[in-house]
């Protein structure tokens, strides 16, 4: 049977850690149990008069060509959020529904390779559970990852993370986000127990044992009136907008993508390659990370999601646990990955 088995060629997941945007407001650190007290953050523009500075063709010996260029204004109108000037610390707040199903294809036009499938997620289960990657995710809700650039620099940074039934907070769990490293997924030994209630809490969720829904609010504290970083548009039709930079909003308050946080919530991939080098990445069938323009696990090496998972399915040959951790990851994360046509 297992000779005769192939991908295949229609083979969906759909994700199972379901964030929502995550809305910014602003208000004072003092008050971070009044939420009346926090107002949204509203984007605004700004024309600016910049100057030339990046590298030009064949670098400007022409001294005369140089004055010529950089009397040209580089003119620019971006998009610009702010604590108002009367407050000093950012709120950022999202949901996290955490699903069951791993494994289980949203889509498979192959009835032999879905029962295997099912079969060899159902024994990683029996054998592991979800107990390490539940504890992976449970670190990057508490060290404060998905707040991305408003975590540098910050004062301090207070993590909630509340389960909420029938619209209420059943039980809730408070970190100092910046007692973790982002370089590597320790725990403080004074964060030891709650972070493992939360961990067991997304663990049974994904095992289906119990029905999560966590509201995540963050309160990063980084002086009044200072920046803060919403996420970035991509504008596909330059022509279209006169911007050079546009941020996005929901309704008019800013916010951070829902995709931009899933990444910073998936990135436990510490069993690549070069990990102990670089830290852990966010999980992606290549291990490609874009801002460094690499990818980690290259098909050459087998260490990527479809090496490992064909040869998991359909040669019967394992992988050591670490890289079953990153295939069901994988999994969890979503995707499609059917065989090319």
């Amino acid at each position: 049977m297992a000779n005769e088995l192939k991908t295949a060629s229609v083979l969906a997941f759909e994700r199972k850690l379901d964030p929502s945007d995550a809305l910014l407001s602003g208000g004072n650190w003092a008050a971070r149990s009044e939420s009346q007290n926090w107002a949204p953050i509203t984007l605004r523009e700004k024309s600016v008069r910049g100057t030339i500075s990046n590298r030009l063709k064949g670098g400007a010996q022409d001294p005369a060509k140089l004055d010529a260029a950089i009397q040209n204004p580089n003119l620019q109108t971006v998009d610009v959020a702010t604590l108002p000037a009367n407050a000093d610390t950012l709120k950022v707040q999202f949901t996290l529904r955490v699903l069951a199903g791993t494994g289980q294809p949203s889509a498979c036009n192959d009835a032999a390779y879905r029962q295997k499938l099912l079969a060899t997620v159902g024994g990683y289960v029996q054998q592991h559970g979800f107990a390490e990657l539940a504890r992976r995710y449970a670190v990057n809700l508490a060290n404060g990852r998905f707040l991305w650039r408003n975590r540098i620099g910050a004062e301090q940074v207070e993590v909630t993370v509340a389960h909420i039934e029938n619209g209420q907070s059943k039980t809730s769990w408070t970190f100092d986000a910046l007692t973790h490293s982002l370089l590597d997924l320790t725990v403080p030994s004074a964060e030891a127990q709650p972070l493992s209630e939360l961990a067991s809490l997304i663990a049974d969720g994904l095992a289906d044992k119990a029905r999560v829904l966590l509201q995540v609010t963050a309160f990063v504290r980084i002086g009044a009136g200072q920046e803060v970083f919403p996420s970035q548009e991509l504008i596909l039709d330059k022509g279209s907008s006169k911007k050079s930079k546009t941020l996005y909003d929901v309704d008019g308050v800013a916010a951070i993508h829902s995709q931009k946080v899933g990444n910073a919530l998936r990135t436990i991939d510490t069993w690549y390659p070069e990990a102990a080098a670089n830290g852990p990445i966010a999980v992606e069938p290549y291990g490609s990370v874009t801002t460094q323009g690499k990818a980690y696990r290259q098909p050459r090496e087998k260490a990527d999601f479809y090496n490992l998972l064909d040869n998991w399915i359909i040669k019967d040959k394992a992988p050591e646990a670490e890289q079953q951790h990153y295939v069901i990851a994988t999994l969890i994360r979503g995707g499609v990955f059917g065989e090319a046509g």
